[in-house]
């Protein structure tokens, strides 16, 4: 497989280095040495605290990079898992269909609900073919239309994010870009069905947005929102992108900045080593997530999911000044 690693993850590459010399190690030594075989099972256990610290000291730049990496489970890697069966839904009734955000209808424990959410490449080939998770104007469109089939049989919507933005081409303006995902904002905010967003990697500006109008805002723990790639934004700013390390502490994009902001509502947790690391796991533990989450929402009534659903996004923002 090649990798669409945006950078060498630098600061991984001794916790692999000394892992891969485990695994060397563990193959060589006879089992019956049982002295060896402790002394690796307290190098594995140190091992694994240095990648846990590692993991948890991650700068806003670093998350990014890590987020960006081939092998991060994407919307597709994670539907098998979580839902119950499934079936994939195409084409946005326009004459497209944008393989850069899939959908379809599933059971998610005995619940019927929509999914939507954006599909990255897992090697070059794939990524042509999915413009690196870039939807077009027909990509948001087939969402809608998903999403308003959910409304009128009352299905539970929801969405993934992963993607570094909408598709910014001239034939995507020419198609009515903007349009299509303010339409979606638009529409989102009036469904009647409860609605659940995940980000599960990279959420980049409108791109974002346009599947991201939710009753709840999960986020992975390693994920990044932003209104700019911090490579954009110091671009931008500074003429420099160059300066995207300090872009990236000032946008506070991870997952815990957007949580004491009130920008999402839970971080989920991800294995050691980030979901890449563990897919099924990390699978595991949204599904449970998920389904915690849609219970508590299908109490409220319609109204007063839609209510709820305003006022959290009307908070967005508000600052206190003397």
């Amino acid at each position: 497989m090649i990798n669409r690693k945006a950078l060498s993850l630098n600061f991984l590459k001794p916790v692999l280095e000394l892992e891969y010399q485990i695994q060397q190690l563990d193959k060589m030594v006879d089992s019956k040495l049982s002295t060896i075989n402790k002394e690796l099972k307290i190098f594995k256990h140190r091992l694994a605290l240095l990648k846990n610290d590692i993991f948890k000291s991650l700068t806003p730049l670093q998350r990014l990079h890590l987020v960006r990496q081939a092998d991060r489970p994407t919307t597709l890697d994670y539907i098998p898992y979580i839902m119950d069966e499934w079936i994939e839904l195409h084409g946005d009734r326009g004459g497209t269909d944008d393989p850069a955000l899939v959908g379809g209808i599933a059971k998610l424990n005995g619940q019927s609900v929509i999914f939507v959410g954006h599909q990255r490449g897992k090697d070059t080939k794939d990524n042509v073919v999915r413009n690196f998770g870039m939807a077009s104007p027909g990509g948001y469109r087939k969402a809608l239309r998903l999403m308003k089939h959910a409304n009128q049989f009352n299905f539970p919507i929801l969405t993934f994010i992963d993607t570094p933005g909408a598709w910014a081409g001239i034939d995507a303006e020419k198609l009515g870009q903007g349009e299509a995902i303010a339409v979606n904002l638009r529409e989102m905010f009036s469904f009647n069905v409860p609605i659940i967003c995940t980000i599960l990697g990279e959420g980049g500006s409108g791109g974002a947005l346009g599947i991201g109008i939710g009753d709840k805002i999960l986020m992975l723990e390693y994920a990044v929102y932003t209104v700019a790639t911090p490579e954009a934004c110091a671009a931008i700013l500074w003429k420099d992108s160059k300066q995207s390390l300090e872009a990236a502490e000032a946008l506070k994009i991870t997952s815990s900045d957007l949580m004491a902001l009130g920008i999402i509502d839970d971080i989920v947790k991800e294995p050691a080593g980030g979901s890449q690391s563990d897919p099924y796991a990390a699978s595991c533990t949204l599904k449970a997530k998920l389904i915690l989450e849609l219970n508590l929402l299908l109490q409220f009534s319609d109204i007063e999911r839609k209510e709820l659903r305003y006022q959290k996004f009307r908070k967005m923002g508000t600052f206190y000044e003397d």
